[in-house]
């Protein structure tokens, strides 16, 4: 067919979007896309220099859209393509959009990496099937020189430039970027990159072309401090890192926080100094991390709890510590980091997600965006397990909110030889219920103690002291052992005897780990125990009230969260009682829930919006005012609990029956009780 007698409109497919329409001949792919509102990315506008519109063209017979496609349905790779060198290498058939043109019907495929608005999994965080909605949008500009006839400045001439080659009208620029805007034009010799916020603001420049802007989210934790460096345009995480919050030395928990402040006008201070200046460190260990320049960081999502929030934003905490526990602020906010002391780009925004009551907070908010119950069909329980418990009940079509004040021990402190899940803590334990010995397995070693390779794995580091999942599995240990009673008393009466139980005081303490060298000896004691209970009742309180307001005795599927959610033995979690029973195959990690969240936060605009939405919607419970908080506390201080039934996990692992309650010391004498076989518990 001659160039004359070919028509001058095809039909062209997108996939997978569906999107199809007539195209002109000689049309760019990347325009033709953008006429039919395809979702495909591109920095550079067309100059074949940022790679993002990559697409691969598709030959053949496609009965489902009638045509045929052939390879001279789109134009021959030409100098462009032949001399793209960017970060994205043209692979087999992709080709750029921006180069190639329409010369007849196409079935034209548009490749995950090259949507704007793709589908992202990231295992650091477990972001799910999220959508891509970035908040900044980078796009390559060439600004026209002055001259003398035009008395217009640069600032307009940008806006103008935008406008012509890119479509954008009703745009701003920053005042606090002019300068960057001056250089910029300078030395990329009027060619520069712009970020765009939220389709309306210039917010950063650099000459020539830049192909990634980045963002950083933090869940601000009353005991640690994790942040994430995230690419905004393609979802990579690109680096994890954490801190433990320095605030510690004011407080364990966050009431003893608000106390100092009560108890020393001005320490508010203190305290926020302190937060923000690890924020700082944070976001440079980050950046050095991965080889990145604090000026690319241009968006920043904070969590955390009331306190926390308000401590990091500067607000007076004290009216959280008592009733009506009063919020200084809880819808979202935007700040710039210069409002928190933060070292970053002059324009660089904090986005700040909603709290949703006087103890329940942002990053209750967060878990909500990651793990979803208010989308759940059946009852769903996700815990947030941290210094303050965030509880989150949905049934029924409604959701139910609270904290519950666990303290820091779930996290390793109160504990005697507790410690951060760093190497050499012990994170697993097993004791034989025939003779009291334990098996252990650290952070960093696969092997268990008494395996080959355990010797060898620790030589270097030690076995250090027990993190926090594996203070949950040793006091869930004994009690399955015979060890202790189901009162928490270490060798009380009823219980079996042995050599690994030890006096201590006018109590008892069980010999976990000694090294046989003359180290550290690591023990369990009664005050460790007496810790832990105290952490799970409260936590089992705040949920049995939310079950109460919820009218509902059975919970179907529960979801463990927080900064050691991921490492949590479920079953051994609802043997000590921290949640009710379940079905233990529906007792699930949900890993760091909260900084995932944060993440979803920091890379959707969309997600923000969502749930700013659901937090209006949310049931809170204040479990200081409830009236039957107490007694469900006392009864959830025995293991796994004083009168609840646990079928669900009886199906899973022989429960010891219940003793008598009792403080009695060990005995020395009579026959050990073995446990029944537990399946492929007894394994592990």
């Amino acid at each position: 067919m001659s160039p004359a007698d070919q028509p001058d409109e095809h039909l062209v497919v997108f996939t997978p979007s569906g999107r199809r329409g007539q195209i002109a001949t000689g049309t760019t792919l990347l325009d033709a896309a953008r006429r039919l509102g395809v979702d495909l990315d591109s920095v550079c506008g067309g100059r074949g220099i940022c790679g993002r519109c990559q697409v691969e063209p598709t030959f053949g017979d496609f009965a489902k859209h009638g045509m045929t496609v052939a390879e001279d349905h789109v134009s021959p790779r030409g100098t462009v393509e032949d001399s793209y060198r960017g970060r994205r290498p043209l692979a087999g058939s992709h080709r750029l959009a921006c180069a190639a043109t329409v010369c007849g019907d196409l079935v034209v495929d548009v490749p995950a990496g090259s949507q704007v608005h793709r589908q992202v999994v990231r295992k650091e965080v477990d972001l799910g099937d999220l959508e891509l909605d970035p908040v900044l949008v980078l796009r390559l500009v060439e600004v026209p020189e002055a001259t003398l006839d035009e008395s217009i400045g640069e600032v307009r001439r940008l806006l103008e430039a935008l406008d012509d080659q890119w479509g954008l009208t009703g745009i701003s620029v920053d005042d606090r970027i002019v300068a960057e805007l001056q250089a910029a034009l300078g030395m990329g010799r009027r060619t520069i990159t712009v970020a765009i916020r939220d389709d309306n603001l210039v917010v950063a420049a650099w000459p020539g072309l830049r192909d990634r802007a980045l963002g950083v989210a933090i869940d601000v934790g009353s005991t640690t401090i994790a942040g994430h460096l995230c690419d905004l345009a393609t979802g990579t995480v690109l680096a994890t890192a954490g801190a433990m919050n320095p605030q510690i030395r004011f407080g364990e928990d966050l009431m003893s926080r608000v106390s100092y402040v009560m108890m020393n006008p001005g320490g508010e201070v203190a305290l926020t100094n302190a937060v923000r200046e690890v924020l700082d460190g944070l976001l440079g260990d980050l950046c050095e991390q991965a080889g990145a320049d604090r000026d690319e960081v241009l968006e920043l999502v904070l969590v955390g709890n009331p306190v926390m929030h308000h401590l990091f934003l500067g607000y007076d905490p004290t009216p959280l510590g008592g009733a009506p526990f009063a919020l200084a602020v809880d819808g979202a906010l935007d700040l710039t980091a210069h409002d928190l002391d933060l070292d970053a780009h002059a324009a660089t925004r904090v986005h700040v997600l909603p709290c949703i009551a006087g103890h329940v907070g942002a990053d209750t908010a967060a878990v909500i965006l990651a793990t979803r119950p208010h989308e759940a069909d059946d009852v769903y329980l996700v815990v947030d397990v941290g210094t303050n418990a965030e509880i989150v009940l949905a049934g029924g079509g409604r959701v139910l909110a609270a904290s519950s004040p666990t303290g820091p021990a779930f996290e390793g402190a109160q504990i005697s030889a507790g410690q951060r899940a760093t190497v050499g803590a012990i994170e697993r334990v097993r004791i034989d219920p025939a003779t009291g010995e334990p098996r252990i397995r650290v952070i960093g070693v696969e092997a268990w103690s008494d395996e080959e390779g355990f010797a060898e794995g620790v030589a270097s580091t030690g076995v250090t002291g027990i993190c926090g999942s594996g203070i949950i599995e040793v006091v869930a240990e004994l009690w399955l052992a015979g060890l202790m009673t189901a009162d928490g008393v270490i060798g009380g009466d009823g219980t079996m005897p042995s050599d690994r139980i030890e006096a201590d005081g006018r109590t008892f303490s069980y010999l976990l780990h000694d090294p046989g060298d003359g180290g550290e000896r690591l023990l369990v004691t009664q005050n460790d125990i007496r810790a832990i209970q105290l952490a799970k009742a409260a936590l089992y309180a705040g949920i049995r009230l939310l079950m109460d307001h919820l009218a509902i005795d059975r919970i179907d599927r529960i979801g463990l969260a927080g900064a050691f959610g991921s490492h949590i033995d479920t079953v051994r979690a609802t043997v000590l009682g921290l949640v009710p029973d379940c079905d233990p195959d529906r007792v699930t990690s949900v890993g760091n829930a909260a900084g995932a969240g944060a993440v979803m936060a920091l890379l959707s605009r969309r997600a923000r919006t969502e749930i700013q939405d659901v937090v209006g919607r949310i049931e809170k419970i204040e479990t200081a005012l409830e009236p039957s908080f107490q007694a469900h506390f006392v009864d959830a201080m025995a293991i796994p609990h004083r009168t609840a039934e646990y079928p669900g996990l009886s199906s899973r692992i022989t429960l010891p029956e219940r003793p008598a309650i009792s403080t009695t010391g060990p005995k020395r004498s009579g026959r050990r009780r073995r446990r029944a076989a537990t399946g492929e518990e007894s394994n592990v």
